[in-house]
C-alpha cells in the first residue's frame, strides 16, 4: 500500500519513488481514449482554466442528469462552486475531464475524506454521450491515481433510480457492497488492483463488456 509521507501538506511518496506535490497539475494522467464510435476524444485533469467549461458542460445537462449528480434542483452553478470545482490540489482532490474538441463531455472526481485512506467519488456525462463508455473511462483513470495517491477505498452515494453509475461499479472489477435507505444507494470498494479489474478492463476495452 502506498503511504502519505505528509497526510495534509507537501509531498506524497508513491511505491515507485516518485513525488506528486499538491497543486502541481499532472500532467501524466493525460490520455486519449476511443469511444465506441471509434471517435478519440482526451482525458485529462481539470485545471483552474476550466471555469467557462464547466459552467456550459453543466448547462448541457439535463435536469434529470443534474438530479442524479446533486440530488436536487440545480440548473445552475455558483461562482463559488465552479471556483470550488475547478481548484483542486491533484492529491486529496482530484478532478478528471474528458474533453471533445473544446467542449466538456464528461467529468469525475475523488475527494479524501479527511485523516483517512477512503475518498468519496462521483461522475457525470453530458446526456448526448451517455452508454458510450465514458464512465468507465473515469473511474478507471480516478482509481489508478488515487491509488497511487494512498487512497485505498472508494465510496460513494448515488440514487436507486441512476442504473447506470450502479452499472459502471458493478462491472469494475471491484468488489462493490451496498446498502439501500430511502431511496438512495451507498457503495463502497476498495481501489487496490487485482485480477478481476484487469479482466474486465480488458474485456471492456476489447469491445466485449
Amino acid at each position: 500500500m502506498n503511504e502519505l509521507s505528509d497526510a495534509y501538506g507537501g509531498e506524497v511518496g508513491t511505491s515507485s519513488n516518485e513525488t506528486l506535490v499538491r497543486g502541481h497539475y499532472p500532467s501524466e494522467l493525460e490520455c486519449d481514449i476511443q469511444l465506441r464510435t471509434g471517435r478519440m476524444v482526451h482525458l485529462r485533469p481539470i485545471r483552474p482554466d476550466d471555469a467557462r467549461n464547466l459552467d456550459n458542460f453543466h448547462r448541457h445537462l439535463s435536469s434529470d442528469s443534474i438530479y442524479r449528480r446533486y440530488f436536487s434542483i440545480h440548473p445552475e452553478l455558483s461562482h463559488e462552486e465552479i471556483g470550488h470545482l475547478t481548484q483542486v490540489d491533484y492529491v486529496d482532490r482530484l478532478a478528471l475531464v474528458i474533453e471533445d474538441d473544446d467542449e466538456l463531455i464528461a467529468v469525475g472526481r475523488y475527494e479524501r475524506y479527511p485523516e483517512t485512506t477512503d475518498a468519496e467519488v462521483a461522475f457525470v456525462v453530458r446526456d448526448d454521450y451517455q452508454h458510450l463508455g465514458l464512465g468507465h473511462h473515469l473511474l478507471e483513470n480516478l482509481a489508478d491515481a488515487a491509488w497511487a495517491r494512498g487512497v485505498t477505498t472508494f465510496c460513494a452515494e448515488t440514487l436507486v433510480t441512476n442504473r447506470a453509475m450502479m452499472s459502471v461499479f458493478q462491472h469494475s472489477g471491484y468488489h462493490v457492497t451496498s446498502t439501500v435507505s430511502s431511496g438512495e444507494i451507498t457503495v463502497r470498494f476498495s481501489i487496490e488492483p487485482n485480477q478481476d479489474t484487469k479482466i474486465s478492463r480488458l474485456e471492456r476495452h476489447a469491445g466485449t463488456l
